[in-house]
């Protein structure tokens, strides 16, 4: 075996350095990650992280390793320098919980998120079926131990036990469908499955199921149920990982695998993402209006936001990698620093989510709500912040095709983003106009959320003016 083949895979190998020297300094500190000694730990993990993306890009190029096995394009390693661009933020806003909640497991959280990123680039990276279920299950197994990190809190050991269940399950389906199509061309190899598929009962019902196990892991409707409990139970940062990193790397390998493996069958997924798209936008929406929760609130809100990630795929042309690449990366600024907030207000409130307690939030608390608001008017798609932009591009992709039912689906989804931007102005609302007699302390914010909103707000800002941003993006799809 040739182990010169792991040079090619850059990413990864890079994160399982930085795997190695957070586990090794966890263990020299054994168990003392308190005080000094975790400042130091989150200092080192927080500074390679935020390096891998530079990394990636400089180091990265199209490669392929294992006979197949591993096939990294171009557009492949710009996502991934997103997902870890938006892994550092994560690890940044984690700070304060982690110093309050969990000091003395900072190297198994750091160790957790590492290692569900690299079951992601894996995957992402995949040229076989195999291959990507491995990347798949390396990427959720730790999840679901992050989902139950928090261990003094019921509703987080709950949250996990419905993920893992509702994760078992959908791996199982989608086996299931994988099976039938090795059964139907003979072959896991993308390129090979693509050569050889054609569109009979047993390669439609394969097409079927493994839509529903990937749907799962995006939280498509109908495969959203287990989302909202477990975004609720998760601490605040896991919650803001599962939003937007997980949902990124599994929306662009869906399209990938789309596009490239059943590009044959294009007539059977381009009317099934349709009706996924409506329902999930739409339904997402209408129970989002419904929320007094925050994070339940904001587990609609990535519902309905999934659906706008698909709607790229629709188009089926080099348009639609460009458009969802960038509109992950917007999504990943805009909600990150929505849940900054909400982690910031979590800890300074007792643990606290409802929407009733940011009522009056203005009036102690200016810089948080105006960095609250300007978050929200991204995720709902208002000039000029960078979240209209993601949306434009998404909806010139899903039009690519000429279909008239593209079309018609674009429409539903422009009609829902004047119903969206309802409910995020109800969190406007609460701060700056719901009068109440207890409004939240005035508190002053660490420096590590400060950093992470900086960050957050500078994307909110820039990244739409931009144009080189996207420039960048879509010639890396091309």
């Amino acid at each position: 075996m040739n182990y010169s083949q792991f040079l090619n895979m850059v990413p990864e190998y890079n994160l399982v350095l930085i795997l190695l020297v957070v586990f090794f300094m966890d263990f020299c500190f054994s168990g003392r990650c308190s005080g000094k000694n975790g400042s130091v730990l989150g200092g080192v993990a927080i500074g390679l992280m935020a390096v891998m993306p530079f990394r990636i890009i400089l180091l990265s190029g199209p490669s392929e390793a294992f006979g197949g096995l591993y096939v990294a394009s171009q557009a492949v390693n710009v996502m991934k320098a997103i997902l870890a661009f938006g892994t550092a933020i994560v690890l940044i806003m984690a700070e304060p919980w982690l110093k309050q909640s969990a000091e003395k497991l900072r190297g198994e959280f750091y160790m957790l998120i590492i290692s569900t990123l690299l079951g992601m680039f894996v995957m992402m990276s995949s040229g076989n079926f195999l291959m990507f279920f491995l990347g798949l299950e390396m990427a959720s197994v730790p999840l679901a131990c992050l989902v139950a990190f928090d261990r003094q809190r019921r509703n987080s050991a709950e949250g996990a036990a419905k993920y893992i269940l509702v994760a078992t399950f959908s791996s199982g389906v989608m086996l299931f469908g994988i099976s039938f199509i090795y059964a139907a061309t003979g072959t896991l190899y993308f390129d090979d499955v693509a050569a050889n598929i054609t569109a009979e009962p047993l390669t439609i019902l394969g097409l079927v199921f493994f839509f529903s196990g990937l749907g799962f892991k995006i939280s498509l409707v109908p495969f959203h149920f287990w989302t909202a409990d477990t975004y609720q139970g998760a601490p605040t940062p896991v919650t803001g990982y599962l939003s937007v990193i997980s949902k990124g790397a599994a929306a662009l390998t869906l399209c990938i695998i789309l596009m490239k493996v059943f590009a044959p069958m294009i007539m059977y997924w381009e009317y099934m993402l349709y009706i996924v798209i409506v329902l999930s936008i739409t339904v997402a929406n209408l129970f989002a209006i419904r929320q007094s929760e925050l994070k339940r609130f904001m587990a609609f809100s990535s519902i309905s936001q999934a659906g706008y990630i698909m709607l790229a795929v629709v188009g089926n042309s080099q348009l639609s990698v460009a458009a969802l690449t960038y509109y992950v990366l917007v999504y990943i600024v805009a909600n990150m620093a929505v849940f900054t907030v909400i982690n910031v207000v979590e800890h300074n409130n007792g643990g606290r989510t409802e929407m009733s307690a940011y009522n009056g939030f203005y009036q102690t608390n200016p810089k948080l709500s105006f960095l609250m608001t300007l978050a929200l008017f991204s995720l709902a798609g208002i000039p000029p912040f960078a979240g209209m932009f993601s949306k434009f591009f998404v909806f010139m992709a899903g039009v690519q095709n000429g279909e008239p039912m593209a079309y018609f689906v674009v429409f539903i989804a422009l009609v829902n983003t004047v119903v969206s931007l309802y409910y995020y102005l109800l969190i406007v609302k609460a701060m700056y106009i719901t009068k109440t007699d207890t409004p939240l302390p005035t508190f002053q914010s660490d420096q590590c959320t400060k950093i992470a909103l900086a960050v957050c707000t500078c994307g909110i800002a820039l990244f739409g003016v931009a144009s080189c941003i996207y420039e960048w993006i879509a010639a890396a799809s091309l």
